[in-house]
């Protein structure tokens, strides 16, 4: 099974400081869908994994939360795309769930519902939480610079970044993931997964 899991905020769609609280909030990222369709012509099943902290924050019901999805699907079918299911954490920081990244539990839920093992799955995020949550899993963790990524990859040293394919955006992660261009340094992290940061 070929499969991408992705962040949702920062990388299919613009994020905000203030939460996206309602469907008409949500705006894709320019080239995001058509890059999620691009993977589901090329035989990917693409997953979203998302925290969604609004909820515990009283900013949006679950109900509010799934009408945005429902709008998000549509709008990716609209331009010929799939996503295959979404996970998120409805918790806040201070909650103390498994669920929120960078903790694994919605990535080990995937994996168990799935049958899979996620390792050198690509897992694309904007944020350090992303990044460890892919770690944690041994999955690939993909930054992209959209949303917070900028500010991501530049509070962080070279070294955190030496296992981290990072992308300006999905559009161009998506451009090297067809072209074959990852093949090399996923097989690097399966022959060498000493080289993984734990």
């Amino acid at each position: 099974m070929r499969l991408v899991i992705l962040d949702r905020d920062g990388v299919i769609n613009h994020d905000s400081d203030q939460y996206i609280k309602s469907p008409k909030e949500w705006a894709p990222i320019d080239g995001s869908l058509e890059a999620i369709a691009r993977l589901c012509r090329a035989d990917y099943r693409v997953m979203v994994v998302t925290n969604q902290s609004g909820v515990s924050r009283g900013l949006f019901t679950v109900d509010t939360l799934n009408k945005i999805h429902v709008h998000m699907l549509e709008r990716i079918h609209q331009k010929g795309g799939e996503i295959d299911a979404i996970f998120f954490c409805p918790h806040g920081p201070d909650d103390g769930c498994d669920c929120r990244k960078p903790k694994p539990a919605m990535l080990l839920d995937l994996a168990e519902r799935l049958k899979i093992n996620l390792s050198a799955v690509p897992a694309v995020g904007d944020s350090l939480r992303d990044l460890q949550a892919a770690r944690s899993v041994n999955a690939l963790p993909v930054l992209v610079r959209t949303g917070n990524g900028s500010l991501t990859q530049s509070g962080l040293r070279d070294s955190d970044l030496a296992d981290t394919a990072v992308y300006d955006d999905l559009a161009a992660f998506v451009d090297s993931l067809l072209s074959g261009e990852l093949d090399e340094r996923m097989r690097n992290l399966l022959q060498h997964p000493e080289s993984r940061k734990t």
